[in-house]
C-alpha cells in the first residue's frame, strides 16, 4: 500500500502537469472567429514586425484568414526552431482541423498538440510487469528520462490509433499485427508551463497485453534500452522521484489505479485530480 507521502508525490506529478493558468499573462490568438493558441506577448510583438497578417489589439492577436494555411512561414519569420513535423491546427481537441503547424512552434503559438502513450503489459507467474523504456541522451525533451514502451505525437492526418501502430514499430520493434490488439483505455487534458513553453496537451493512453516472448529493441534512436519492471516497482519509482517522463506520470499513475496497486481514498483522491 502507498504511503501518504507517496501519495502525495503522485498527487505532485498531476498538479505540475496542470500549471498554466490561461489566459493569464498571455494573449488570446484568433483567426476569424477560431481562437485556437495563447501567446506571450513579445511573442506577439515579433509576430506582428514579421508579418501584416497579424494584428494585436488589447489582449487579442487577429491573424488574417487567408494566412492562416502560411503557419510555418510565420513561424520560420519569428526564428522558431522547427522540427519538420506538422501537427493540426484544432480550436477545440477533436474539433476540425483549422490549419497544420510545426511540432516546434506548438508551445510558442500555444496550440493544442496531441499525443498517444501506450502501456505494454506482461502477465507473468509472479504478476503484472510493465516495460519501461529510457529515453535516448540525444533527446530534445526531457532525456534519459523514463517512457512508455510506446509514446509519440500524432501527425497531421493521423489518428491517434494509427499513430501508436507506426511509433510501435518505429520505436520498439513492435510488429503491427501484436500492436493492433491495443485498445484504448484513458484520456488526458492539461495545460503545462514548460521550458519550451506553453503545452495545452491531449493524451490518448492504450493498454496492450504482450506474449512473456516479446522483447522490444530500439529501432529508432529515440529510445536507449527498454526494461520490465513489476508493477510495485513502477509505484515506488513514479511515487518517490521525478525520473518518468512528466506525462508518462498520468498514464502510470491511471494503471496503477486500474490495476489495484492504489485503493481505496488514495485512488479516489488521485481520480478526481486526473479527471479536472
Amino acid at each position: 500500500m502507498a504511503s501518504d507521502t507517496q501519495i502525495a508525490k503522485l498527487l505532485s506529478h498531476i498538479s505540475a502537469c496542470h500549471s498554466a493558468v490561461l489566459p493569464g499573462a498571455r494573449l488570446k490568438l484568433w483567426s476569424g472567429t477560431h481562437h485556437f493558441g495563447y501567446l506571450k506577448p513579445d511573442f506577439a510583438a515579433r509576430l506582428a514586425a514579421a508579418s501584416p497578417a497579424i494584428t494585436l489589439r488589447e489582449n487579442n492577436v487577429f491573424l488574417a484568414p487567408e494566412a492562416l494555411p502560411e503557419l510555418n512561414k510565420l513561424a520560420h519569420a519569428a526564428g522558431l526552431p522547427l522540427r519538420a513535423e506538422n501537427f493540426d491546427v484544432r480550436e477545440t481537441p477533436g474539433g476540425p482541423v483549422l490549419a497544420v503547424l510545426d511540432r516546434g512552434a506548438l508551445p510558442s503559438f500555444g496550440v493544442i498538440g496531441v499525443g498517444v502513450h501506450m502501456n505494454g503489459l506482461v502477465r507473468r507467474a509472479d504478476g503484472w510487469h510493465l516495460w519501461i523504456a529510457k529515453r535516448a541522451a540525444n533527446k530534445k525533451l526531457d532525456p534519459g528520462k523514463f517512457d512508455n514502451l510506446v509514446a509519440g505525437g500524432v501527425a497531421a492526418g493521423h489518428t491517434p490509433f494509427e499513430t501508436i501502430i507506426k511509433e510501435s514499430e518505429e520505436e520498439a520493434a513492435l510488429p503491427a499485427a501484436l500492436a493492433a490488439n491495443a485498445r484504448q483505455v484513458a484520456q488526458f487534458t492539461y495545460n503545462m508551463e514548460r521550458p519550451e513553453g506553453l503545452r495545452r496537451d491531449v493524451v490518448y493512453a492504450y493498454d496492450l497485453e504482450l506474449p512473456e516472448s516479446f522483447i522490444p529493441e530500439p529501432a529508432d534512436g529515440e529510445v536507449e534500452s527498454f526494461a520490465l519492471w513489476p508493477l510495485a516497482r513502477v509505484l515506488a519509482v513514479a511515487s518517490t522521484t521525478d525520473d518518468f517522463k512528466f506525462n508518462v506520470n498520468l498514464v502510470l499513475i491511471d494503471l496503477l489505479i486500474r490495476f489495484g496497486m492504489i485503493k481505496g481514498a488514495a485512488a479516489d483522491r488521485l481520480r478526481a485530480a486526473l479527471e479536472q
